[in-house]
């Protein structure tokens, strides 16, 4: 009898399903979860902002629970001199051996780039960061930053640009988040003692509050309530629903190379020094 993979499985539930779609109101989709009161929705629900002071930072997160899907967010960071400073946007389960997928951004002084962090968690297990060096403001506007997540792989983009995919390589004893559903967080706090320059470089506090600004949250996924999913069979594909089954493309993989080649200055898989017992098995196989 023939052999039927997990992607097969997946792909044949493909067929019918109401697929969870919704454009941004923060008033309705997220809330504040920590701050007291450095957390601010405003605009009708359209503009979120979160503040940091020497006291305090705050943080938000989705009502909503998902099991694969693609979120995206437009983000304003701190502006100016923003060293010590972290925002941080991700989805997490709960639980000690939970899965996250992360875009951390860590503050610097006026006029160094923003290092932008990533990193995948399953199980509680992490180390896989790469990190790379914004090639424009990302204080002076709003930008899209978004995290797609299905059975096959999870992609980063900035922007619509893809700059990092971590592959579903369970066959090769890799783990990867999918049993486990997560919500959106978002949140701004001080990390001065490592976020900076590994922490040589301090907050300054003269300078707060510092501000972040969100809009344009939209998910379209799975969603969880009270443990079922809105996707039959836990997985599923509509007339708008490509990300379930989507990978990059020719011009998607030349992008990403190209934004790692000129952008990227951490990858877990090439730091030999750090594997002395040898580099992650989906290192090798990339």
């Amino acid at each position: 009898m023939a052999m039927i993979s997990y992607s097969t499985v997946v792909v044949a539930l493909l067929a019918s399903f109401m697929i969870c779609s919704v454009s941004a109101n923060f008033q309705r989709d997220v809330e504040i979860t920590w701050g007291d009161g450095r957390g601010q929705i405003t605009n009708n629900g359209d503009l979120l902002t979160l503040t940091l002071d020497k006291a305090s930072g705050s943080g938000f997160q989705s009502k909503n629970e998902y099991l694969f899907g693609k979120i995206d967010m437009q983000i304003k960071l701190v502006a100016g001199n923003s060293a010590g400073t972290v925002t941080a946007y991700y989805l997490k389960s709960p639980g000690s051996t939970w899965d996250e997928i992360d875009f951390e951004f860590l503050g610097n002084l006026s006029g160094d780039p923003y290092t932008l962090h990533t990193n995948v968690f399953t199980q509680g297990k992490g180390d896989r960061e790469q990190q790379f060096k914004l090639w424009f403001d990302p204080t002076s506007d709003f930008h899209t930053y978004s995290i797609l997540w299905n059975p096959q792989r999870i992609i980063f983009s900035v922007d619509g640009t893809p700059i990092r995919e971590f592959k579903n390589m369970e066959s090769q004893g890799t783990l990867f988040p999918k049993n486990q559903p997560m919500r959106m967080y978002s949140s701004l706090w001080n990390a001065e003692d490592w976020a900076t320059r590994g922490g040589l470089v301090k907050t300054d506090w003269s300078k707060a509050p510092f501000t972040a600004s969100y809009r344009g949250f939209n998910e379209e996924a799975c969603v969880v309530i009270n443990g079922q999913s809105s996707c039959p069979n836990g997985s599923g594909q509509g007339s708008s629903g490509s990300w379930l089954s989507q990978e990059l493309d020719s011009t998607g993989q030349e992008q990403m190379r190209r934004v790692q080649n000129n952008y990227m200055i951490y990858n877990y898989c090439t730091d030999a020094k750090r594997f002395p017992q040898g580099l992650p098995r989906e290192c090798l196989a990339a």
